[in-house]
């Protein structure tokens, strides 16, 4: 992997920003995003997309949405002693929660917390893998006193986010980071966008990143409702399913970029999934087909306007909405290429040929 593609990973995935709370990566893409298209935009629910716009006045429209947030937690409510209860944002495991290091995000400053593990006495009696919540478990900052606590700042509502460094794997042929769920679609979205910048499209590129995916894609709905694209793609992570070795499970590290069919709230549109298909393999981009549990912006945008033929690249990610994720180097560069191909070649014909094919 070239170094500015490390860095610019290393970069996304050590900002921290949950769902609600994105500026710090807002900012970090506007300022990246800026040289590279003809208009900026920020909505006021905080989604951030860049517009390219085609010299063809009648060219289609195009959309391609990572999601800025990341899984994390928000204060509820400070005891007594000083420490801090929590809400889950975003889906978590409650036995990936305890005993790790997070970032309090506060008006006043970002503070080292840790979360507590829980005293096995607490549990004696009970099911434990039944009854443990992410409720059950405090975070701690180690102010001796509620009072000191708002001393400092900590309302509720602040976020906790967890603090990790993202560094390689000892081959080489891997990184582990947190927030891969999605700051790899950030990454592929700017790689883009840089690939393209001299280049004249046949389709307005409507380029970017929502809010909220984490707690029930929120912000994408306001982006679709605004920017009309004829076609949307969602570039977006989900969990890998290898780690016990068995080829036939969804999800293999190494295989390349996830086209994803079917989903609980989104069944990939048929031209667009052949679409991609052809793409994929009339360009050698090593894929394998997807079918997940969980959801992506997509599943709302297939919805929203008139109807909107949507789909997702995805990549494939050990042990995500967690404090780390190990995903391939390979897997990012087939997804980015996939876009890349996409973006430079979709047109009215592409757009006329995904209708006629549904």
């Amino acid at each position: 992997m070239e170094e500015k593609t490390f860095k610019l990973i290393k970069d996304l995935t050590e900002l921290q920003g949950i769902s609600g709370n994105e500026g710090r990566v807002r900012q970090y893409l506007k300022e990246q995003m800026t040289p590279l298209v003809d208009e900026v935009n920020i909505s006021g629910l905080g989604n951030i997309f860049g517009i390219k716009r085609s010299q063809d006045t009648s060219a289609p429209k195009l959309m391609l949405a990572a999601h800025m947030d990341e899984v994390g937690f928000m204060v509820s409510r400070i005891t007594a002693n000083g420490l801090l209860s929590v809400v889950p944002i975003g889906g978590w495991n409650p036995y990936s929660v305890s005993a790790q290091r997070y970032t309090l995000q506060t008006r006043k400053g970002d503070y080292v917390c840790i979360s507590s593990s829980v005293a096995p006495h607490l549990l004696r009696g009970q099911d434990g893998a039944k009854s443990l919540k992410v409720e059950d478990i405090l975070f701690d900052a180690g102010f001796e006193s509620k009072e000191e606590a708002l001393e400092y700042g900590v309302r509720p509502g602040d976020s906790i986010v967890p603090a990790t460094e993202t560094v390689y794997s000892a081959n080489k042929k891997n990184i582990i980071a947190k927030a891969w769920d999605n700051r790899y679609g950030c990454a592929v979205m700017l790689e883009t966008l840089e690939a393209v910048k001299d280049l004249g499209l046949a389709s307005t590129l409507i380029a970017g990143a929502t809010v909220q995916e984490e707690v029930g894609l929120r912000g994408v709905k306001g982006a679709v409702h605004e920017f009309q694209p004829d076609v949307f793609l969602a570039v977006d992570c989900s969990p890998a399913n290898d780690s016990e070795g068995k080829k036939d499970e969804f999800g293999q590290l190494g295989e390349g970029f996830l086209l994803r069919v079917q989903d609980p709230g989104h069944i990939t549109h048929k031209g667009m999934r052949e679409y991609l298909l052809d793409t994929a393999e009339t360009n050698d981009i090593p894929y394998q087909f997807f079918f997940s549990k969980g959801g992506t912006d997509a599943g709302a945008a297939h919805v929203m306007n008139a109807g909107v033929p949507s789909a997702v690249i995805g990549v494939a990610g050990r042990y995500i909405h967690g404090h780390q994720t190990l995903f391939r180097i390979s897997d990012y560069e087939a997804a980015r290429e996939m876009v890349k191909q996409i973006v430079t070649t979709f047109d009215r014909t592409t757009l006329e040929t995904i209708l006629q094919n549904s």
